[in-house]
């Protein structure tokens, strides 16, 4: 296998663990999305506090605050690998509803870091942001899209 080979095959299984993440998401299935970490996966997430570890219970209080599937999409995604280290970067969109009835619609930046592990691609650490107003009230601009 040459170089590019190996490229295109990285790249292809990272979407492919990319795809079974979002398929876990949206079952909320907790097992499916740990699955796709590794063991000392860190998370920057959109909720507080500034920093998380996979924590499966955490995961499945998240889930239980949702009523049926939760939407995900990714858009604009950008993969780069090298060695048995690799990002993604692009944009997500998670949709649905929430217990207390809210309709969720929300667009977020996503960055994604990689490990091989074992010979197979985890995910070693997510970072989630969304931008804010600069404009003095540091509101979450919450309500853009691409």
């Amino acid at each position: 296998m040459n170089i590019r080979d190996s490229k295109t095959t990285n790249e292809a299984a990272i979407r492919n663990l990319i795809d079974r993440r979002a398929d876990a998401l949206r079952a909320r299935d907790v097992d499916g999305v740990v699955s796709c970490r590794t063991a000392d996966y860190a998370e920057y997430s959109l909720a507080p506090p500034l920093s998380h570890v996979s924590d499966p219970g955490s995961l499945a209080a998240w889930f239980a605050t949702w009523r049926g599937p939760i939407g995900t999409e990714v858009r604009d995604l950008t993969i780069v690998v090298s060695g048995d280290s690799a990002y993604s970067f692009g944009l997500s969109h998670m949709t649905g509803t929430k217990i207390s009835g809210e309709e969720v619609d929300l667009w977020f930046r996503e960055t994604l870091g990689f490990r091989k592990v074992g010979g197979n691609w985890k995910i070693a650490h997510e970072h989630s942001s969304v931008p804010f107003y600069m404009d003095g009230s540091f509101r979450a601009a919450v309500d853009l899209k691409p």
